[in-house]
């Protein structure tokens, strides 16, 4: 083997091992499943175990290929223990066929069209003097505000969702992990 193809293996090798960190870097796990980048907000929740409610809902509404598009999106996504919290009978009632559009009312208020980072609700927030307020794809608004170290998501209710994994980059936009269902005023 000639000293030029050694060195160019060398080289190779070199940049993968620099590279997989770099990637490995971009994804985070949610559900115990590892979030990639490259795959859109469905592609990857439908791995994520704490999204099966989720993403079971998001089927029932015919939303799907909303999700799958090219966006970007925002996406504040509630865990199956944030479903939980709902009156009993909330969930199943939701995913008939005859609410359909009541589960999109829903599920579209966890949505804000554009891809916004952690960073840019933060500096939203602190613009907004403390309180940082976003047009949802259902029409409705929610509202961002720090508390502690963190972030809270407040509805139209009042009810607040704890973001307790935020940037979990898509191709497609972004999703922040939230522990409480969003619900807008015309809803339930």
């Amino acid at each position: 083997m000639k000293i030029s193809n050694i060195k160019n293996s060398v080289l190779g090798i070199l940049l993968v091992m620099l590279a997989v960190p770099a990637m490995a870097q971009d994804t985070k796990m949610v559900g115990g499943a590892e979030m990639f980048p490259t795959k859109n907000i469905v592609e990857n929740a439908v791995n994520s175990q704490d999204h099966t409610t989720l993403v079971a809902a998001v089927k029932a509404a015919d939303l799907v290929a909303t999700l799958q598009s090219e966006g970007p999106f925002t996406v504040f996504a509630p865990v199956n223990a944030a479903f939980d919290k709902l009156p009993m009978g909330t969930v199943d009632n939701l995913l008939m066929m005859e609410n359909q559009a009541a589960l999109q009312g829903v599920l579209t208020y966890h949505v804000v069209a554009g891809k916004m980072s952690a960073s840019d609700i933060l500096n939203a927030i602190k613009m907004g003097k403390g309180k940082a307020t976003f047009k949802t794809v259902n029409g409705q608004e929610i509202y961002a505000m720090k508390k502690g170290k963190g972030v809270v998501i407040s509805d139209a209710n009042g009810s607040m969702a704890m973001v307790t994994i935020a940037d979990v980059n898509q191709s497609n936009g972004v999703i922040h992990v939230i522990d409480t269902v969003l619900l807008p005023s015309s809803e339930m």
